[in-house]
């Protein structure tokens, strides 16, 4: 892919051929962005998807991965690509539609601010931030997890569980991502951590999550105390 944008656009996927190419039209009708998918070898032909678009779509890119590797893998692999081919943003957001791209308009506008912030989030959590569909067991797990975050690791943003973003890449190349350590969502608040210790900047801009109609989400019981163990562990070292 020859970058032609200043945004890379990272999407991780596992079975997710019901909604990617409704997203991928989507942000193309949004914004002008670079798209790069990292796919876990989704056997429901996602990935041969993607192959088959990025040979029409020279804005867009897929990198293939061997099974289950993990959100945050699959970020770090985003970023360090971004960083190598010199983007000034990346962003990342859900493959499931959960994330509407017409939001990405507003958080390229504060990002492109010349005293805009390093980070942009979309949230949940704060005021006009919502979410539709959720059982009131994924409410109250979500809840917890950030509260237990923004406490423990002393974030001053609310939603820090969004997967929803987009980066100053200088930012990102000052930290040393090998040492990133959650291989799973849990990256969402270490990577914050890390980025607070640079004097990053944050933003958090209201969002509407619509739990995804297709395919079966990916988190999970285990999931959520794992999340829960590595704030614990981030917080002995923030």
């Amino acid at each position: 892919m020859d970058k032609a944008s200043e945004l890379l656009l990272v999407i991780a996927t596992y079975n997710e051929i019901d909604s990617l190419p409704s997203l991928i039209e989507q942000i193309r009708s949004q914004i002008d962005a670079d798209v790069l998918v990292i796919d876990d070898n989704s056997p429901d032909g996602t990935g041969n998807w993607c192959d088959d678009h990025a040979a029409k779509d020279s804005a867009f890119e897929v990198i293939h991965r061997s099974g289950k590797l993990g959100l945050g893998s699959a970020a770090m692999v985003g970023f360090k690509l971004a960083i190598e081919r010199g983007y000034q943003w990346v962003g990342t957001m859900d493959a499931d539609l959960s994330h509407d791209p017409e939001v990405l308009k507003e958080m390229l506008k504060l990002v492109n601010q010349s005293s805009g912030p390093d980070v942009v989030i979309g949230s949940r959590y704060v005021k006009g931030g919502q979410i539709l569909g959720w059982p009131w067991y994924r409410r109250i797990s979500s809840a917890l997890v950030n509260g237990f975050a923004r406490f423990v690791l002393r974030l001053s943003t609310r939603d820090n569980t969004s997967a929803f973003r987009i980066y100053d890449v200088s930012k990102l190349s000052a930290l040393d991502l090998e040492i990133v350590v959650s291989s799973g969502y849990a990256y969402l608040e270490e990577i914050l951590v890390l980025l607070k210790k640079q004097n990053a900047t944050f933003a958090e801009v209201p969002i509407c999550f619509q739990n995804r109609e297709t395919g079966r989400s990916k988190v999970n019981l285990q999931e959520l105390v794992s999340s829960l163990y590595q704030i614990l562990r981030l917080s002995f070292r923030s």
